[in-house]
């Protein structure tokens, strides 16, 4: 999962009162889990064998695909909002430039997804639910926790890049800041420490953490709270990032392909790549349960699986508030 987060990078989301069906929740009918057991029986077991398919052939698929997921449900809900493309008529969410480094293969595997189930079941299932079951599947193939997605989202009818950047915490942001955000959506500290474990796998741009790296301070160059050879190391491969932004780096210097508790232990030693996460590692209300969550995968585990759970209804679109796009890329009728 790349640079902003939760991030991603990694994560704002629920009202401070709301629950999966609270205040902000949608008006429409209630998800189920069941939804496409009639309409589209083999639902889960298309989207599997795509997912599979496409983690084989490309590792980064299950960190692109829920960083893609974070930046979907962060603004304005989980409705696939971030997918469409812009027109002459509207700049779309996909290219505000919080947007730009998503990678493709979070987007792809939706679409190949889509593909396949139209072939199957036209016109019946969403790219949103597409989207929050292929996320789960691909975190539990890679190692994280099975947990419960609940189906009947629809695809919104708007998507406006404009309204991205108020909406995504970035990791240069403070902690106080990251921690309101949250709050203000809904989260408590203890389900944003564990939706930043997100960053167990994925990697992020240089330009994300290169202020890290060089000039951090007029009394030090690097920032201290860096491990003074994994400082080292992310300087040499991130000499040229401004001539080369592709540059990149492993968000879990350990495990960057698994996912596991990791990323709290590289916390604890000064392993943490973005400064958002790292200051986890030192705050009086966060260290705890970063120390906990490096003690103990399996409580972290618990928590993420609860609290994807609780993003993944974030203000969904139920009824007719929404649609079931013909293609995920595109409204069914041109939006100006």
């Amino acid at each position: 999962m790349a640079p902003v987060f939760l991030f991603f990078l990694l994560l704002p989301y629920l009202s401070s009162c709301a629950s999966a069906h609270g205040a902000h929740a949608s008006k429409g009918p209630k998800l189920t889990l069941d939804y496409y057991a009639r309409s589209c029986p083999r639902f889960h077991d298309i989207i599997r064998n795509v997912i599979v398919d496409k983690q084989l052939t490309s590792s980064t698929t299950a960190a692109a695909t829920l960083r893609l997921f974070f930046h979907d449900c962060m603004v304005d809900g989980c409705d696939a909002s971030v997918l469409i493309t812009s027109n002459a008529f509207n700049q779309a969410e996909r290219d505000s430039d919080l947007n730009l480094s998503l990678p493709g293969d979070g987007f792809d595997v939706v679409i190949r997804a889509k593909t396949a189930l139209e072939l199957e079941c036209p016109g019946i299932v969403s790219c949103s639910d597409i989207l929050a079951v292929a996320t789960r599947d691909l975190v539990s193939m890679v190692g994280g926790p099975f947990y419960n997605v609940s189906l009947g989202r629809k695809d919104g009818l708007t998507s406006k890049a404009a309204t991205v950047r108020s909406h995504l915490a970035e990791p240069t942001f403070p902690l106080d800041k990251i921690i309101s955000m949250f709050n203000s959506k809904g989260f408590n500290i203890e389900e944003m420490v564990a939706l930043s474990g997100a960053h167990t796998i994925g990697f992020s741009h240089c330009k994300e953490f290169s202020g890290r790296l060089f000039n951090y301070s007029k009394s030090n160059p690097t920032d201290p709270t860096i491990h003074p050879k994994y400082a080292e190391g992310l300087k040499k491969l991130c000499a040229n990032y401004t001539k080369d932004p592709t540059m990149s780096a492993f968000n879990d210097v350990m495990t960057p392909n698994k996912f596991d508790n990791m990323y709290y232990l590289n916390l604890q030693r000064g392993l943490g790549l973005l400064a958002s996460d790292q200051a986890m590692a030192s705050d009086k209300r966060t260290r705890p349960i970063v120390d906990h969550f490096a003690a103990n995968q399996t409580a972290f585990f618990d928590v993420f699986a609860k609290a994807m759970e609780k993003a993944s209804e974030f203000q969904v679109k139920t009824g007719n508030e929404g649609e079931v796009r013909r293609r995920c890329d595109a409204f069914n009728s041109i939006k100006t």
